[in-house]
């Protein structure tokens, strides 16, 4: 594969992190209206090795290892489809007694990847080995299945990534974005090791125009595989990091075939490139031009105010109350403009905020009383979407859990965040050790209640070890993974 980089000769490594949508659920479905979205600090890792092979025997397979679960190896073969249909990827079994255990995220994505890098270079795709791992919190992970000896041990390298001792698909997720990040640090970890730099780099100087076709092709493979084309706040957030985020045309994605139907190839990598077809033009009629805007500097946190996330053990269906919202968005579309405008201006007002206390480095007593009242009206006004659509999506027990939170020392106020219901709680607070302290004593001993007409109850609440982070995708030392690579 001589005219790939020497980057396939060795070890490639990228992260991408989580995401918090702190103000906008629901409203960022819509393109009329924004998602002020924060990356979070807890990341997705993917590391790349090439397989090496006798001289002379060319291996089509790829192998993806999640190794903080059991039994996560997915085994894929690969092949170039007639008539531009792309790579097309199967999922072999290792063995004829066990049963094929699919992940959809993996094998889209590898299919997308994989087909957009065989437009580039005609060469063959070498195999390679793939090695995914979770910052700890994208996952709850109860004390009981913590051994004795693994609590008493010093710490180690591997204590960045907890074995969670189950299979993936029984792992209780926090709700951070893990399929999202996940997706874009697959895809920019292939894009790093097969192509050649002057076709796709990761770095500080890197041009704006491979995180933009990283961006592309990242989400086009994640609403593939979630089978409906979503807002894509989430992707975004994974690639950019924090951001105010309108969404892209829903339509922009009609007109991509399936992976392995005829043409598929050059359709996604018009896409993805962003350039015009001479041939036919693609569904939806808006041509090629990706409309989703990402605007990274009306986001900031302010120097000495924190982001935390506090994990609620209960957990929501949301697109049960997605649907439920949006049915009555449909029936009440006057009440609901007005809803969802006076949202969207209470949520503009939240960013400009933070940016004006990041700029004026404000602090002392009563820098964040303005702070206070704007989240105070974007909760208002989020309780009552919640009692107009019957859906609990700031919930009477989260209600409770917030406000509580809030009469903390330190502690500036928090949200319900994304499509809210019972999932975890997003908290600003003073970046001091003993706001942090006096917060996790207090959620200790905090006990929610049940809500029967909500049908919903608080269970354990234990603060999460993540925070804000600006960057989004970026590569890493594959030398910091080496205890988890075979």
């Amino acid at each position: 594969m001589g005219s790939h980089s020497a980057a396939q000769a060795g070890e490639t490594a990228v992260s991408a992190p989580g995401k918090v949508l702190l103000a906008g659920g629901y409203l960022v479905l819509d393109r009329d209206y924004t998602g002020l979205v924060f990356g979070l600090d807890a990341r997705i890792h993917v590391v790349v090795q090439p397989v090496k092979t006798i001289e002379g025997v060319a291996l089509r397979e790829i192998t993806v290892k999640s190794p903080q679960f059991t039994d996560a190896t997915w085994e894929y073969g690969y092949s170039l489809s007639e008539l531009g249909g792309g790579i097309k990827v199967t999922q072999l079994r290792a063995s004829a007694s066990l049963a094929l255990q699919r992940n959809i995220f993996i094998e889209t994505t590898l299919s997308y990847v994989l087909t957009y890098i065989s437009t580039i270079s005609r060469s063959a795709i070498p195999a390679s080995s793939i090695t995914i791992l979770a910052d700890n919190d994208y996952y709850s992970h109860p004390s009981s299945t913590i051994t004795h000896d693994q609590r008493q041990a010093a710490p180690t390298p591997r204590s960045r990534f907890h074995t969670f001792h189950v299979p993936v698909h029984e792992a209780h997720k926090t709700g951070l974005g893990s399929s999202a990040a996940l997706v874009t640090a697959l895809t920019a970890a292939l894009l790093a090791h097969y192509l050649p730099p002057r076709r796709f780099r990761l770095a500080d100087q890197d041009p704006a125009s491979s995180r933009r076709r990283l961006h592309n092709l990242a989400q086009a493979a994640h609403c593939a595989a979630q089978g409906k084309v979503g807002s894509g706040f989430d992707v975004a957030a994974a690639v950019y990091g924090s951001c105010l985020y309108r969404r892209f045309s829903a339509g922009l994605l009609a007109g991509l075939p399936e992976p392995g139907a005829q043409g598929f190839a050059r359709r996604l990598a018009a896409l993805v490139d962003e350039e015009e077809e001479e041939e036919e033009p693609r569904g939806g009629g808006d041509g090629v031009a990706w409309d989703g805007v990402v605007e990274r500097d009306r986001v900031r946190i302010p120097r000495g105010v924190r982001l935390v996330m506090a994990d609620v053990d209960c957990g929501s269906q949301t697109p049960g109350m997605v649907k439920k919202v949006l049915g009555w968005r449909e029936g009440n579309a006057a009440e609901a403009r007005r809803l969802w405008g006076l949202l969207q201006a209470r949520n503009e007002a939240l960013a400009e905020e933070l940016v004006r206390l990041a700029a004026e480095d404000a602090g002392g007593a009563g820098a964040y009383d303005g702070l206070r009242r704007i989240i105070a009206g974007v909760r208002e006004l989020i309780r009552e979407m919640s009692a107009k659509t019957g859906v609990p999506i700031e919930p009477k027990s989260q209600t409770a859990l917030l406000d509580a939170c809030a009469a903390v020392p330190g502690v500036i106020d928090g949200l319900v965040p994304g499509a809210g219901g019972y999932d975890a709680i997003a908290l600003l607070v003073e970046d001091r050790e003993e706001v942090l302290e006096g917060l996790r004593e207090f959620l200790k001993g905090w006990e929610g209640g049940a809500s029967e007409e909500e049908g919903g109850k608080i269970g354990k609440v234990s603060m999460l070890g993540v925070r804000e982070d600006m960057e989004g995708v970026r590569a890493e030392d594959p030398a910091e993974y080496k205890e988890w690579l075979t």
